[in-house]
């Protein structure tokens, strides 16, 4: 073992929640390694998904993901343009495609006022069209805060402010274990015979938080799985297609929200094209394998808003997974953030459930890391 104290604090994971505490840390004075598996940042959950802001009007009102969302949300646009991050404030319209969906749609603006979340509004079905006139609806929610982001370049902009401030991210240091020492944590990595230290540790791991923070050797012989202190995790897959040829569509189309995820919506990137996605199944394992041919239902979930989109114009672009802590039909669940409460271990932070908002929330989050480790 290396006798040796490495830093002060052990990220483990570097995407764009990981890289995001990672820069926190630093920023208020802590030495830090933020260890990544892979050999590039953000391969995981932060590279496949939506690359959209939210505003934060989903959740309900209190949560985590309401309260880390919106104050995120906020952090964010003020740090991409001190940093030069691009992003378009685009807005988004959220559908009704039937009649029996108003009362819904009734229901979720409620939620967003409730939330204290800005710029909301109710849309008729003549405005609507007339902000979207290839968009069928019979009314919608305007969200003038929801963007879209560069995700690559915010973790670019992260990593830069971890080594400004004097971290280290270090790529290719996938964990086998973790212990508990007398005055920290040593942490082993595969391939390598010795142990590293570390005062403390935040487990920052997506898809992997659960698996790494149950290889937890106490001090005295149990894991963290053995105090029960760690959420079932559920995969959810869902499915990205692009569109080829010209559109009109100015903003993120999003239809009502279903188990498992917001609906399968139209996204713009950066550079004006569209993209549909995600669907929702639920999976025992992570599969990555997309099928060329878009399958009829994700076409049918399209066609219902956008009924001129042909299946012959989507082609694959890619697919993710959410780590989601409800399981199929058991409601709504909250990030969780465990320390000493959950786990009783000092100096340890356990990040659970991170999926959407958790790129918009990632300021937010490092923050309450810091603060949390302090």
């Amino acid at each position: 073992m290396n006798d040796e104290l490495v830093a002060d604090v052990a990220v483990i994971g570097a995407g764009v929640v990981g890289l995001a505490c990672a820069r926190a840390l630093a920023q208020a004075g802590q030495s830090v390694f933020c260890l990544e598996a892979e050999p590039s940042f953000g391969t995981g959950i932060s590279s496949r998904n939506s690359e959209v802001i939210h505003a934060g009007l989903y959740y309900p009102e209190g949560s985590l993901k309401t309260t880390l969302c919106i104050k995120g949300r906020r952090a964010l646009y003020d740090y991409c343009d001190a940093r030069r991050v691009p992003y378009q404030k685009c807005g988004k319209l959220i559908v009704a495609v039937t009649p029996e969906e108003t009362e819904r749609l009734s229901t979720l603006e409620k939620q967003a006022l409730r939330n204290g979340v800005e710029n909301v509004d109710a849309v008729t079905p003549e405005t609507a069209r007339a902000m979207e006139p290839d968009v069928t609806s019979y009314g919608a929610l305007l969200s003038r805060e929801t963007g879209i982001i560069d995700s690559h370049s915010l973790m670019q902009a992260y990593l830069s402010d971890v080594e400004a401030a004097g971290g280290m991210v270090v790529f290719n240091s996938r964990i086998s274990a973790v212990r508990r020492s007398s005055d920290g944590y040593e942490v082993e990595l595969e391939g390598e015979a010795e142990r590293f230290r570390f005062r403390r540790l935040v487990i920052a791991g997506g898809l992997s938080a659960q698996h790494i923070a149950g290889t937890l050797i106490a001090e005295d012989g149990a894991t963290d799985s053995d105090h029960a202190a760690i959420p079932k995790l559920h995969y959810v897959a869902g499915r990205y297609y692009g569109y080829s040829g010209r559109h009109a569509v100015r903003h993120l189309i999003y239809p009502l929200p279903v188990d498992g995820g917001l609906g399968v919506h139209a996204t713009l990137d950066l550079a004006g094209q569209l993209r549909f996605g995600p669907d929702a199944r639920w999976v025992d394992t992570e599969n990555y394998d997309l099928d060329p041919i878009c399958p009829p239902e994700f076409v049918n979930a399209i066609q219902r808003y956008m009924p001129w989109v042909s299946a012959e114009r989507l082609h694959p672009a890619y697919v993710g997974i959410r780590p989601k802590l409800a399981g199929p039909g058991e409601g709504f669940r909250d990030f969780e953030i465990h320390t000493s409460d959950q786990h009783g271990q000092e100096g340890l932070v356990c990040l659970y459930g991170i999926e959407s908002p958790g790129l918009t929330a990632s300021l937010a989050i490092g923050d309450v890391v810091t603060r949390e480790l302090s």
